[in-house]
């Protein structure tokens, strides 16, 4: 069940893949897995809608990181 997807950054990432198996709609594997706190500041703004100035502060004060790259 092991699936690998090419990633933009960490080059080949393995995935588990879906366990079942349909033949008229098989499962389409197109993005690979986000990296740790690729999408925090997206979820903070647009989700919890936290303004920009407020996000920085929580990244200086370390309580959210910087996305890993």
């Amino acid at each position: 069940l092991r699936q690998e997807l090419p990633h933009p950054l960490a080059g080949s990432v393995p995935i588990v893949a879906n366990p079942i198996r349909m033949s008229q709609s098989p499962v389409e594997y197109r993005l690979a897995p986000p990296l740790l706190g690729q999408h925090t500041r997206q979820v903070l703004m647009q989700i919890v809608g936290l303004p920009e100035p407020e996000i920085e502060a929580l990244l200086a004060a370390e309580v959210i990181g910087r996305e890993s790259n």
